[in-house]
């Protein structure tokens, strides 16, 4: 810390200013405020945060003291002011906690009482916030023995003022020879940061990290130091080099990652104006401007800042392991003589840990670097690297070049892992940690740390990738069976599983270069197969999996399932059955890697409806599709039976199905119909519309909750109906709008709860919906006022210009308009309003919500039920979505329209 910086804190004039007032509160004020303002102006400018942080505590130093002086305390009291925590270490951000403890040398509190409250009055009433505990010097002992976060923060204390006797006792009596020995706070110092990982989700990668106690944060940095400290008596990093625990270049590593996260959150605490150590998007691009980031080579300044922040955190975690990995070996194991058990002539296991028999054994076989993966999973009981083979794979990384990745050892090696029956997923972690499976593959490489700046995609690209492969392995195993039966089904019965692992590892490589990174990744694919002499059915197969990854999730989500013709088309896609469930299995992977919540009932519904469509046409010969008329009579028949077997007449059966055209049983189940069908035929002529609820399906894990509603037609049901139901809290997946020719309407949408999940077998909560859309529907012309809940904070931070694109159907009569556009509350009923507005009818809608966006595709007629064909009316509507669904941050920008 700075001896004296007069520019920070002026002496002088401070002891004048506060000999001018009768308060000493607006001396203290001037001066705290103009040495933020200095150190936020140094910060700017580009100083040295370790400076920025140790001159705040300095600062801080000088205005406690004063504030002391104040007091009137005997020279000879035995009583000390201290510094503990990250404060005692001499470093604060902004708005750091100032941790103090006011020692005592005895428990009689009462003597010093006064002076204490006037002396924490006055930092209250000049602007510190400050932690405080009162103690004596035994009652530190006491409650640091009971307490991990007290012995912690005891450990690291300076004295600001009083007597440095009291501290040094204080250390004394909570020394390892009283307490905490360093075994047992080594233990307890590894439960508490897995219980603090546990909190993210155990991983370096969330969308929000926060920058102090994510995985890879500067708490993992400390907790070194902690153990180093309760040990070993290390008082920094630099220590550990001369005790064998870091090499130079692995502390030049270690300190320059921890300068740039304290840079960050510096940056933060500066924007936020309080103690914020969340890198949320509020903060994300601001942060990333401060530090000078700059766009380049087709990606966003936040995206080049974050990058560089998750690469920074994994190098903090890779060094964490490497640290608690050889304190372990000199804490815990400390004098233990363990029997090395021989894997092979360049591995051995000793303590559960995987060692290398000699420190030359990377020169010499380089192939061994592949080897010691395969190895652990083919022993999945090895417990992790030893801390020493560890050290030996970073430094020899550097014979990975293009000799190393041709060499047919490693490309046999590197397929060989693909193949075991255990451990792929954590060995291929393991590889990413320590830097192998980047430069193994170079394309991997550039996708490692590579964000995406959406809600969509929760997790940067590598991570995603092996969460992908993660996934895969799960559907392996029987637990998952309930949750995904198809899944798990079809991938026992994959000819080969290793290929779609590596179509995982392949899918998403070419994100971030711009261009379709289906496309390019299927090129990397085709040339990581030839590399590694996959025969020509497999190279194809990954090539083909890498590119069409998407095609299946965007067939079920935006495509009319009902329409043979789609089904058609996607069967002749995928070709095959065996190409059929790979492309399946893949993509219910991709979708549960991407984002948890993405994988509700109905998207599984929609998938599960797709395979099996698919799987009847691939059956029948993509020669033999099935035509509508086919179609409409097998659904027909089916129903029919169901009715006559019920107790309906099949007459009057077949006279209500003459009023409601062919698309209602293209759109409908047989047992759907039959099931409408009956009610229909008795509910009342009361003018009360029909409602009719139930879950799409048995399986808890899959379907939504049908709403079916048959009511005579007036032009403004579906925006009403659609108003009706975002008010109760109902989000519609998919809308099927049909008019028969008696001129009633038969209208079914497929809805989840607000929070994704189906509304299942709810009685009272069926029966709020059934009588909420009655009431509604019974008066329509009360047009129900569209919600206007609060915009969740994380989307207002994804404000873009909707797109709109309109183009007529090819092989129906109907107009599809597709819409992308920022989600937001009522959005649904908004597009009603417009479509009431415009004289349009909605004949079927697939709604799919991304993240922060919402992508709905929309088949409308004009008034007459015929395709859209006034362009001036195509612009009006586009223009008018446009406007409604904007932002009023994104009016500004340039919509996208596009008529086709």
């Amino acid at each position: 810390m700075p001896q004296v910086d007069p520019e920070l804190f002026d002496r002088g004039q401070f002891k004048a200013e506060l000999a001018l007032k009768a308060s000493p509160i607006g001396a203290f004020k001037k001066a705290i405020r103009h040495a933020r303002e200095v150190l936020d102006g140094r910060f700017k400018s580009g100083r040295d945060v370790r400076r920025l942080i140790e001159d705040r505590a300095w600062f801080v130093d000088q205005i406690l003291r004063e504030a002391w002086q104040r007091l009137p305390w005997n020279e000879d009291a035995d009583i000390a002011l201290l510094a503990v925590g990250g404060y005692g270490r001499g470093e604060l951000h902004p708005f750091s906690d100032i941790d103090l403890l006011i020692l005592l040398d005895n428990a009689d509190h009462e003597t010093f009482r006064e002076p204490i409250e006037h002396f924490l009055t006055l930092l209250w009433d000049i602007g510190l916030e400050v932690g405080q505990s009162v103690r004596s010097v035994d009652e530190c002992a006491e409650e640091a023995r009971a307490d991990l976060t007290i012995i912690t923060n005891l450990m690291e204390s300076r004295t600001i003022a009083g007597p440095e006797r009291l501290r040094q006792r204080m250390q004394s009596v909570t020394s390892t020879a009283h307490m905490w020995p360093s075994t047992e706070f080594f233990v307890a110092k590894q439960a508490e940061q897995r219980s603090r990982h546990s909190k993210y989700n155990n991983t370096e990668y969330n969308l929000e990290p926060n920058v102090k106690g994510s995985p890879g944060g500067l708490r993992d940095i400390q907790t070194i130091l902690w153990i180093a400290r309760r040990h070993f008596g290390m008082l920094n990093l630099h220590a550990m080099v001369g005790q064998g625990f870091l090499l130079e270049g692995e502390y030049a590593l270690l300190a320059s990652s921890k300068e740039f996260l304290w840079k960050v959150r510096y940056a933060l605490h500066m924007l936020a104006g309080r103690a914020e150590d969340r890198l949320l998007f509020d903060h994300q691009v601001k942060v990333a401007e401060l530090l000078g980031f700059k766009e380049q080579d087709n990606k966003r300044t936040i995206e080049r800042f974050m990058q560089k922040y998750y690469r920074v955190v994994m190098a903090i975690a890779e060094l964490s392991d490497l640290i608690i990995q050889h304190f372990d070996e000199q804490i815990l194991r400390a004098g233990e003589i363990a029997q090395a058990t021989p894997l092979n002539s360049r591995f051995q296991v000793r303590n559960g840990y995987i060692e290398a028999v000699h420190p030359g054994i990377f020169k010499r076989t380089p192939f061994a670097i592949m080897e010691i993966f395969v190895v652990m999973a083919q022993n999945p009981e090895i417990e992790g690297v030893c801390a020493d083979t560890i050290r030996l794979l970073r430094d020899h990384r550097y014979l990975i070049d293009d000799d190393f990745r041709n060499d047919i050892r490693n490309t046999s090696l590197f397929i060989e892992l693909f193949k075991c029956k255990e451990g792929i997923h954590r060995n291929l972690r393991r590889m990413n940690r320590y830097g192998i499976l980047g430069l193994y593959l170079p394309e991997f490489g550039l996708i490692v740390g590579q964000m995406q700046h959406d809600l969509f995609h929760i997790y940067t690209v590598d991570a995603h990738t092996l969460n992908v492969i993660k996934h895969l392995r799960k559907l392996t195993k029987p637990g998952v069976a309930e949750k995904f039966p198809l899944a798990s089904e079809l991938v026992g019965k994959l000819p080969k599983p290793e290929l779609i692992y590596l179509a995982g590892i392949y899918h998403d490589i070419g994100k971030g270069r711009g261009g379709d990174h289906s496309e390019l990744g299927a090129v990397d694919a085709a040339t990581f197969c030839a590399r590694h002499q996959l025969p020509k059915w497999d190279s194809k197969l990954i090539a083909w999996l890498v590119q069409s990854h998407l095609t299946m999730s965007t067939t079920a989500q935006r495509k009319d399932l009902s329409d043979p013709q789609v089904i058609s088309d996607f069967a002749h896609l995928v070709g095959d059955q065996t190409h059929l469930d790979y492309l399946y299995v893949l993509t219910v992977a991709d979708i549960n890697a991407t984002n948890p919540s993405l994988w509700n009932s109905w998207r599984a519904s929609l998938l599960r409806q797709l395979y099996t469509e698919t799987k009847r046409a691939l059956n029948r010969g993509l020669e033999n599709p099935l035509d509508r008329e086919e179609q409409i009579r097998l659904t027909q028949g089916t129903a029919l039976d169901i009715l006559v077997r019920g107790g309906t007449d099949a007459d009057v059966a077949e006279q209500l199905w003459a009023q409601l055209g062919d698309d209602y049983f293209l759109r409908h189940t047989a047992e759907d119909v039959a099931w409408h069908t009956q009610a229909i035929i008795s509910h009342p002529n009361d003018g009360n519309p029909l409602v009719l609820i139930k879950e799409t399906t048995q399986r808890e894990f899959e379907g939504g909750t049908q709403i079916f509603i048959y009511a005579e037609d007036q032009h403004d049901f579906f925006a009403v109906t659609v108003a009706a139901i975002a008010q109760l809290n109902l989000n519609i997946h998919d809308a099927r709008i049909l008019t028969s020719t008696s001129q009633f309407t038969l209208d079914t949408y497929i809805v989840l709860e607000s929070e994704g999940g189906s509304i299942g077998d709810n009685p009272a909560r069926i029966s709020e919906i059934r009588q909420g859309l009655i009431d509604v529907l019974k008066h329509p012309d009360n047009y129900p006022s569209i919600i206007q809940r609060r915009v969740p904070r994380q989307l207002k931070h994804f404000a873009f210009a909707p797109q709109v694109t309109i183009h007529n159907d090819a092989n129906r009569p109907v107009t599809v308009l597709e819409v992308i556009a920022p989600d937001r509350p009522g959005l649904l009923a908004r597009i009603g309003r417009i479509f009431l507005d415009f004289d349009l009818s909605l004949q079927n809608a697939k709604i799919a919500t991304l993240g922060e966006r919402v992508e709905d595709v929309f088949f409308v007629t004009d008034a007459n039920n015929q395709p859209l064909s006034d362009p001036e009316l195509c612009a009006n509507l586009q223009a008018t979505i446009v406007r409604k669904l904007s932002a009023p941050s994104t009016n500004e920008n340039q919509p996208s329209q596009h008529i086709i």
